[in-house]
């Protein structure tokens, strides 16, 4: 059985709507997402999925609803509501409220065959969330943010994850404490300049490797870059002064992926 809200002057919607913000998201622990694709990826992937909301005028979704049905609530509710809901110019018809899942930091150092990204003071939603699926895609062991990098549960940045954040693991951590410990554990800690004189193609990045990455305008921050083992270049054939730090750390990942394929074939 489902409840109706109709007014967007609603406890339960001012609480829903709390979360647009990322204090509301840090003090209830809960973030939204929306349409029907993140919706169910949260519900596949088992994500602590509390409340669906759907749209009383598009209806529920029936194949959602019926797996759905018992364990997780549905709340019907008017244009109005939804409006104060997403940040959407038109939301899609379907919000779900979910509950945090943080993960401790010592976790990504427990992880077998180490492929990991570090993000460091990236401030770009849809960069963060390029990145994500980039690993996602990959087959990553983690992504690891670090102080000053945009909110995970930023709507755009979940949107641009395109269901990949329920995937695979995501910590936020001081980094000036996790690196060390990962360099002790063995672990590769590689970053990009374009002054290095080391291609990544050229690198051994099947060992396990962590690849930091920094803020779009000034990289990464120097307390981080100087935990790094290794600078390495992308090489680029044309005019283009450098890669935007997403296309950065999707080109690093695949040849990190390549180069772990190319090595399990021997």
């Amino acid at each position: 059985m489902s409840i109706d809200i109709v007014s967007p002057q609603n406890a339960r919607v001012k609480v829903w709507a709390q979360l647009l913000d990322r204090r509301g998201r840090d003090k209830q622990r809960k973030f939204l997402i929306e349409g029907i694709h993140l919706v169910e990826e949260a519900v596949k992937a088992q994500a602590e999925v509390l409340t669906i909301i759907y749209s009383l005028d598009k209806g529920k979704p029936a194949e959602l609803y019926e797996r759905t049905v018992g364990y997780i609530e549905w709340v019907g509710v008017s244009q109005a509501v939804l409006e104060k809901c997403s940040d959407t110019q038109s939301p899609q018809g379907i919000i779900a409220i979910v509950q945090m899942n943080i993960s401790p930091a010592d976790q990504i150092l427990e992880m077998a065959h180490d492929l990991v990204v570090v993000v460091d003071g990236v401030q770009d939603p849809g960069n963060l969330g390029t990145i994500i699926r980039s690993a996602d895609a990959v087959g990553a062991s983690g992504v690891l943010l670090g102080h000053g990098t945009v909110d995970v549960y930023n709507p755009k940045t979940i949107r641009s994850t395109m269901g990949s954040l329920f995937h695979l693991p995501i910590i936020s951590a001081d980094l000036l404490d996790v690196l060390p410990a990962a360099r002790a554990a063995g672990i590769q800690l590689v970053t990009t300049s374009l002054q290095a004189t080391h291609s990544c193609y050229e690198t051994d990045l099947s060992k396990p490797t962590w690849f930091i990455l920094g803020n779009e305008a000034k990289g990464v921050s120097a307390e981080v870059a100087a935990e790094a083992d290794m600078k390495v270049i992308i090489p680029m054939q044309g005019q283009a002064e450098s890669l935007n730090v997403a296309m950065a750390a999707t080109v690093l990942l695949f040849e990190a992926s390549r180069q772990r394929a190319a090595f399990t074939k021997l």
